[in-house]
């Protein structure tokens, strides 16, 4: 059950990423977004585990959209790459 939740974080950050560049959404929700994917990057153990890497570096993309504004290919490729991640939390 657990494994599922953090797989709905993966979805929502990621349909955020992908889709969220074209919306205005309160900084908050990046906030929040990113600050749960790290602390679940460091939960799976970042230097065993590649794929909490992909957790850190979403998590930091989405503290830095904060800020700055990325291309829409790099929002592109990360957020297929936490929905990826988040499928297969779900198999």
């Amino acid at each position: 059950m657990v494994v599922k939740i953090l797989g709905l974080i993966d979805l929502i950050a990621g349909l955020l990423l992908i889709f969220g560049a074209g919306v205005s959404l309160p900084w908050q929700i990046y906030f929040i977004l990113g600050a749960l994917l790290i602390v679940k990057s460091f939960l799976g153990g970042i230097p065993k585990d590649p794929a909490s890497i992909i957790d850190l570096v979403v998590g930091l993309v989405l503290f830095l959209a904060i800020i700055i504004t990325f291309p829409w290919y790099i929002s592109l490729i990360f957020g297929i790459l936490v929905i990826q991640k988040s499928i297969l939390s779900f198999l």
